[in-house]
């Protein structure tokens, strides 16, 4: 349960809608048209925006919210959401996340259910009342002064290397893809150095995975940082030390529980500021492709306003 305050004042502005029609391989592109209704019985003007991609979609967020949107929806997954913070992060304007995707893991962990209309109904909800609620972001930097904001969790180990080989792949299409990527780099398995800086203390230490979540889940429900609250001004730091292949294996059925964290190779972390550092791999956040290793990743406490 969330421990945070409501605030009553919501922006005017019309409620600025990104849609992402291809989430959760489709199966919710019917319900659209009901969503943008539940959403105009709060009384705004609701307004689609229109992108034919991630890039545009984000951009078109960024446009809305210069040209002043009371309030910014979300209907998709992980990366719909992703996208859309970028845009209203460290600003007034509250944000309401429609689970429709195949991972839908900020949406959930920060209290809105998980069927869309249920979660519509709630954001209308606020949308009425005025009302929204501060959680806290997760933002992390690059070397080049690149930086991403991200709600869920930041992958720096073999999952987000899976990531990498998947998106480098052109065959086969769809999950099997993934499925061999996984196989692929089960293959080529092995412990990497990292440096970790937790709050201006560093650990130099072999590991396989590594994650930082603002909130407890990634993957579609995996709670690889069980413990995380985005609402406590802190990032917990999971890491999954020199696994092979067959205990990697038997250990990661249990992070849909979140009780690997009990495994003896496995070391958890909270700090306000963590720096990552390894070579040759590329972060994923909140199941989206960030910043090359090294990065600096900071605690954002209240940055982002909920439709709650």
């Amino acid at each position: 349960m969330l421990a945070v305050t409501a605030h009553d004042h919501v922006p005017a502005g019309p409620v600025a809608v990104l849609a992402n029609p291809t989430a959760g391989r489709g199966r919710h592109r019917g319900l659209l048209p009901r969503l943008l209704d539940r959403l105009a019985d709060a009384g705004r003007p609701v307004r689609l925006l229109e992108a034919t991609g991630p890039a545009e979609a984000e951009a078109a967020c960024h446009a809305a919210v210069a040209e002043g949107a009371g309030a910014l929806v979300a209907v998709g997954g992980d990366g719909t959401v992703h996208r859309a913070v970028q845009a209203v992060a460290g600003t007034a304007v509250p944000f309401g996340p429609v689970p429709a995707g195949t991972g839908n893991d900020f949406a959930v962990d920060t209290g809105f259910p998980a069927d869309p209309l249920d979660a519509v109904e709630v954001i209308a909800g606020a949308l009425r009342a005025g009302r929204s609620r501060p959680v806290d972001l997760a933002r992390v930097a690059g070397v080049d002064g690149a930086d991403r904001w991200y709600g869920a969790v930041l992958a720096a180990g073999f999952d987000a290397i899976v990531n990498e080989r998947a998106n480098r792949m052109r065959w086969p299409r769809g999950p099997r893809r993934y499925d061999l990527a996984i196989l692929v780099e089960l293959a080529r398995l092995r412990p990497r150095r990292y440096r970790l800086t937790l709050d201006g203390v560093t650990h130099e230490l072999d590991a396989v995975l590594v994650a930082v979540g603002n909130a407890a889940s990634y993957g579609g429900g995996m709670r690889i940082c069980p413990d995380a609250d985005p609402t406590d001004g802190l990032l917990d730091v999971v890491v999954g030390g020199r696994f092979d292949r067959l205990t990697l294996m038997r250990v990661k059925p249990r992070i849909y529980q979140g009780t690997h964290v009990t495994h003896p190779l496995v070391r958890t972390f909270r700090a306000r500021t963590v720096e990552v550092d390894a070579a040759g791999i590329t972060t994923y956040v909140d199941g989206e492709r960030a910043l090359e290793l090294p990065v600096r990743i900071s605690a954002v406490p209240a940055a982002l306003r909920l439709l709650r």
